[in-house]
């Protein structure tokens, strides 16, 4: 009777929790489909007294929306691609490689999530203006080809082959990237994908360094667009910034509700829980 009232009391505090992390989602949502008038005289209502699709409209006819969205599509996806390319090449080359120094060199990655942002935004910055990619979507592309976060997680599933199946592998004189190909990539495929995820859900949302290197609107992502509807003295394009906001989350919610799985996964076989 005890651990059912714990249970009761667990399942409450999750429901709490999820309420006040809705709480922001529904608020877009909602204020995206009123007036003006209607969000500033009733913000908290739920449920719109005008129920409109005006400012849906007003996003499309003002930006080059679909331009906007392939730009941050390009981003993401470009990003994520690399990302994974490189954390599954160097999770495997410190999984199954016997290199010397190899923990020295992995925990050196590792402590490189440790750093922040604005330690490396300047260096970065000015790499990527001397390339002459300022105002360019390569230039927010090309400082986050690679991420400690992904070679851990790699490497933790990596961790679970066998290392009899890659040496059986070598015998029969299949090279390493065949072996990625044939054996490894199918074996951590649930681990791949939901790190590929949250890669991509990371580049999607990301604005900091978008708008450091980005100027023109035909080169804007998602994240800037939302930006230009919201002014210092808090929005007079309010209901507008609520729309922009709606689109931006859709895609990835999509994606985080269809392989929540496998990303709970990832970290599970990652030791964390």
């Amino acid at each position: 009777m005890k651990i059912e009232r714990k249970e009761i009391k667990w399942h409450v505090l999750m429901w709490i929790v999820v309420i006040f992390l809705l709480i922001p989602i529904v608020f877009a949502i909602s204020n995206s489909f009123k007036t003006i008038s209607d969000a500033m005289n009733n913000v908290f209502n739920l449920i719109p007294e005008e129920f409109t699709l005006k400012n849906y409209k007003y996003v499309f006819k003002r930006l080059p929306f679909f331009q906007i969205v392939m730009n941050t599509f390009t981003v993401a996806f470009t990003v994520t691609l690399f990302k994974l390319l490189t954390s599954i090449l160097t999770a495997y080359s410190l999984v199954f490689f016997n290199l010397k120094y190899k923990n020295f060199i992995y925990y050196l990655l590792l402590s490189t999530m440790f750093i922040p942002f604005t330690v490396t935004m300047i260096p970065n910055y000015m790499t990527i203006s001397a390339m002459g990619f300022r105002d360019n979507i390569i230039g927010v592309i090309l400082p986050q080809m690679a991420d400690a976060l992904g070679i851990f997680l790699i490497r933790q599933a990596m961790r679970t082959i066998p290392k009899s199946l890659i040496e059986y592998a070598h015998l029969e004189d299949i090279g390493n990237m065949r072996t990625i190909k044939d054996i490894v990539i199918p074996l951590t495929k649930p681990a791949i994908t939901s790190t590929g995820i949250i890669f991509f859900i990371n580049s999607w949302n990301e604005y900091v360094w978008p708008v450091l290197i980005l100027k023109s609107k035909e080169n804007y992502t998602l994240s800037l667009a939302l930006q230009m509807f919201i002014s210092s003295e808090g929005g007079t394009e309010f209901t507008i910034a609520m729309a922009v906001s709606v689109l931006t989350m859709i895609i990835p919610l999509i994606l985080y509700i269809v392989f929540q799985k496998y990303i709970i996964d990832t970290f599970s076989f990652s030791g964390i829980k």
